[in-house]
């Protein structure tokens, strides 16, 4: 591939290096990280929207939120832009990637291309612009990007359903900017008297620990200054704190499988939560809610397609598909006596118990039975605050879980609940977060990446991980726009 002309002029005019990948990429995983350095910008043919911030390239799953907003808003072509733009990704880069940045080489992000798709034709097709070329083309880079989540290594052991997997080891590179967050995780473990937590934990010794050098590794004295106190832990650059009586400091470090789930958390989106385990460090181990509901609703939306596109029977075949992993679902995902959807751990055959917002998306997708629906609300009381749906009833001190609210899981509840009839509850929440929303912007003249839903402010006291409310946002821009429009059209039909 020829380095396009426009690309070459950058180098000039905004003082860019442009330099060649080493080689063609075909599928997730032909190039690592590793070997691309210094790390850089994927380029992309298109105008995009970035979320904002830190966030400054186009990420998979925020661009879905923010094409909803760009579709409510009018602006087809923009929209269209940032579909194409995944298109060349999954030509040139082998799959969609968490975002345009080679160190995302190794990981996806949650798949909501096809509802991209969905969202952007029914536009076109509103407008009086129905394209059958362009769903023709459309149709064959959702069906790559479906197959890469019905293959190894991102299958659920044999529960038919599948995972998040990132195949890159260790640390993340993004992860440089906050140089003591796999430390500060593994000094809190270390305080934790939970099997999970110790799982996570290794050191040189025994080979438990992944090979990365000192800087992700502490030194712990096992020697406790008062009972039930924290460990003194420091980085092993700066050794045992300073005027300690510890005479042999234990060098501990995080395990290689820890680091797995750690990378497949960030795939999952839900960055950082205590969903699947102590920061999520057992992620890969689970069959996620979230993800088989995208891959039904994904198997749904290539049925339509098919049919739209006159091959009936793909479009069958997409709909048995889709009954199929339904059947999963309902066997491993969803619990009668709670009335709730739960991830499956199925390295230890059992479901967890962590309530969790992601209940909501088979209602989205349309998987739930009018039952199961009508069971899933009578637990909204777990999760609605003030300002909006709360991520869990769990308080970790991380930013996926209470007291904080995101507008991707504002809106799927919503939609999820008007899909199955119960409108008065979905105007309620979203005149929740969207009066939350405004209420903050009239005070600080921002939109925010999340809220806290418990105070209705964007005060975020974030124990690790992104401590930070980015200013920007995309997606809650985008997802504020969609849910006033809703709310609009519903009291036109009163």
């Amino acid at each position: 591939m020829q380095v396009p002309s426009g690309v070459q002029a950058l180098e000039t005019k905004c003082g860019v290096h442009v330099a060649r990948l080493p080689r063609p990429i075909h599928k997730m995983g032909d190039v690592r990280d590793s070997e691309v350095q210094p790390p850089g910008l994927l380029y992309l043919p298109n105008s995009y929207v970035v979320p904002g911030g830190r966030f400054n390239e186009m990420y998979g799953w925020d661009s879905y939120f923010i094409i909803r907003g760009l579709v409510r808003d009018g602006e087809l072509d923009l929209a269209r832009n940032m579909i194409e733009n995944f298109f060349f990704e999954i030509e040139h880069y082998g799959s969609i990637l968490n975002a345009n940045r080679t160190y995302y080489f190794t990981r996806s992000q949650p798949p909501f291309l096809t509802s991209m798709i969905e969202a952007y034709h029914r536009a076109q097709k509103e407008s009086g612009r129905d394209d059958g070329d362009w769903l023709s083309r459309a149709y064959s880079y959702a069906v790559r990007d479906y197959q890469l989540w019905t293959q190894e290594p991102k299958l659920a052991g044999n529960t038919g359903l599948a995972r998040y997997f990132d195949l890159g080891e260790g640390p993340v590179p993004e992860m440089g900017d906050d140089p003591t967050y796999y430390s500060d995780v593994t000094g809190s473990l270390l305080a934790m008297h939970n099997e999970a937590a110790q799982n996570y934990l290794g050191t040189p010794e025994n080979g438990a620990s992944a090979e990365i050098g000192p800087l992700f590794q502490v030194e712990v004295c096992p020697v406790q200054n008062a009972p039930g106190a924290t460990p003194s832990v420091e980085t092993q650059q700066h050794g045992p704190p300073p005027g300690s009586h510890c005479s042999a400091p234990q060098r501990v470090s995080l395990s290689k499988d820890y680091y797995k789930g750690d990378r497949a958390m960030r795939e999952s989106g839900f960055d950082i939560s205590f969903r699947f385990g102590p920061y999520s460090g057992s992620t890969h181990h689970y069959a996620p809610v979230c993800l088989n509901s995208l891959l039904y609703k994904a198997e749904q939306d290539l049925a339509q397609m098919a049919q739209e596109l006159g091959r009936g029977e793909e479009s069958a075949k997409w709909k048995q598909l889709a009954e199929r992993r339904k059947d999963a679902i309902n066997k491993y995902l969803w619990n009668a006596q709670s009335g709730m959807f739960f991830d499956y751990d199925f390295l230890h055959d059992r479901q967890s118990t962590y309530d969790y917002a992601t209940t909501f998306y088979p209602l989205w997708a349309g998987l739930a039975t009018p039952e199961q629906a009508r069971a899933v609300v009578r637990n909204l009381n777990l999760f609605e605050r003030p300002g909006g749906i709360a991520m869990s009833d769990h308080v970790s001190g991380m930013q996926w879980d209470l007291p904080y609210g995101w507008a991707p899981l504002q809106l799927i509840p919503v939609e999820g609940l008007r899909r199955y009839g119960f409108n008065d509850d979905a105007d309620r929440i979203s005149q929740e977060f969207v009066s939350d929303v405004y209420d903050n912007f009239k005070r600080d003249q921002t939109i925010r990446e999340k809220y806290n839903v418990v105070t209705r402010s964007t005060q975020a006291q974030v124990a690790a991980g992104y401590k930070t409310n980015v200013v920007g946002f995309g997606w809650t821009n985008g997802v504020t726009l969609v849910l006033l429009d809703a709310k609009q059209q519903t009291a036109q039909l009163h």
